[in-house]
């Protein structure tokens, strides 16, 4: 009789808290962490207790929802800036320029802010709803979290050049500005290794490797006082596989580039998209990757091919690239490339031309286990960005399907 009542009277909160934790650790999705804590406040409070691996990352949408990766829910969160444009992230912040040039640096997941000051570059042009100049990205040399002052720099392209904006958040009343003129001077990418800032060419056949140096002036403002070219050309394989090429509308291929730092390592990634002849854009798709690493021990520098990348994997975009040990998060396989389709005139669907490029097979499978249903929305000259979220300052209300 009173083992009868015993069990009537034990519930879900009696879970033993071992018995949750492995529960949590099959969860890949960040939603679903979330919603498991939220069921009572005993799994809440044992939740937090539990060490778990952190979550996979989402993309941050066009239309300000977020997509969580592997199983597609499209998530909506509470407002973020109106009048605004999401044009990048690093780690768990994104960053927004309103049309007046107005910056900010937003945490979706805590909710911080970091108010920027206002970019002097013509972001918007009155004659048309896109942006004056195209947004590349924003990078930082130490985590927001950990360093909130520390150096913020942004790049833009326009018809004229490229513009490097610089700047302190904890002190900087404006952004000191770099306009490099030259053709040759457009940037593809920019990272910080080794707390330098590298950049590598845009629209470059020889994909050079540049340092800017910074430095600060009496009136502690930064300043790129040298910009000096490290680096000579990787030799690119250019032949295309045979069932590639025995498309009757595929002429070669591009290559887009992305510059990331890995494990200790500078690395250029370079992605290698089908190129047609009848400019059918619905048609691309990414067939291969190759990544080298910068040998900054000798004079020039040179790009050695890396063969696999050990434990890490790589996230790679347009406006956000980052490595991430394995190991250390749900679901990621290792020694894998995780990219998105972040073409300017296809970013409405960042599916569109996305995957997981494993190194040691070459082989491409699908970013999501099931199809999502991604918002439409065109405006800005924006791309899909990865975000990092730390689940730990989430709570059930902030999120939605």
């Amino acid at each position: 009789m009173k083992n009868k009542e015993a069990r009537r009277s034990s519930s879900w909160a009696d879970l033993p808290p071992e018995l949750l934790g492995l529960v949590l650790l099959r969860l890949l999705s960040l939603l679903d962490r979330v919603q498991l804590r939220a069921v009572c406040r005993a799994w809440r409070s044992n939740a937090r207790l539990q060490a778990l691996p952190s979550p996979l990352p989402w993309l941050a949408l066009l239309d300000g929802t977020f997509l969580s990766i592997p199983d597609g829910k499209i998530i909506r969160m509470p407002a973020l800036p109106g009048d605004a444009f999401c044009c990048g992230s690093t780690d768990s912040w994104l960053f927004f320029v309103r049309r007046d040039g107005g910056c900010s640096m937003v945490n979706p997941f805590s909710k911080a802010t970091l108010d920027l000051p206002k970019l002097s570059i013509k972001w918007f042009d009155a004659a048309s709803p896109g942006f004056g100049s195209k947004f590349r990205k924003l990078v930082v040399p130490s985590p927001l979290e950990s360093s909130p002052g520390s150096l913020v720099v942004a790049v833009s392209l326009d018809n004229y050049g490229t513009s490097i904006g610089m700047c302190r958040p904890s002190i900087a009343t404006d952004f000191s500005v770099r306009k490099l003129v030259r053709a040759n001077n457009l940037l593809s990418d920019i990272a910080f290794f080794n707390g330098k800032l590298y950049g590598i060419g845009a629209d470059d056949p020889l994909s050079e490797l540049s340092t800017f140096e910074i430095n600060y002036g009496f009136d502690n403002k930064p300043k790129i006082s040298v910009v000096k070219r490290i680096t000579e050309s990787p030799r690119l394989r250019l032949s295309l596989p045979h069932d590639i090429m025995s498309k009757s509308n595929v002429t070669g291929y591009v290559v887009k580039e992305y510059l990331v730092e890995c494990s200790g390592r500078l690395l250029k990634v370079n992605r290698k998209v089908e190129s047609h002849d009848d400019n059918d854009a619905e048609g691309i798709r990414t067939w291969a990757f190759e990544v080298f690493e910068a040998d900054l021990s000798t004079k020039p520098g040179q790009w050695r091919c890396v063969s696999d990348l050990g434990d890490q994997a790589l996230f790679v975009g347009k406006h956000c690239s980052k490595s991430v040990p394995a190991g250390e998060y749900t679901g990621i396989q290792e020694d894998c490339i995780y990219f998105m389709c972040d073409y300017r005139y296809l970013a409405v669907d960042p599916l569109h031309d996305s995957g997981v490029y494993n190194m040691r097979t070459g082989v491409i499978t699908p970013l999501l286990s099931e199809t999502a249903a991604v918002p439409q929305h065109r405006g800005g000259q924006g791309r899909p960005t990865w975000i990092f979220p730390a689940d730990y300052a989430i709570q059930s209300t902030q999120l939605s399907c």
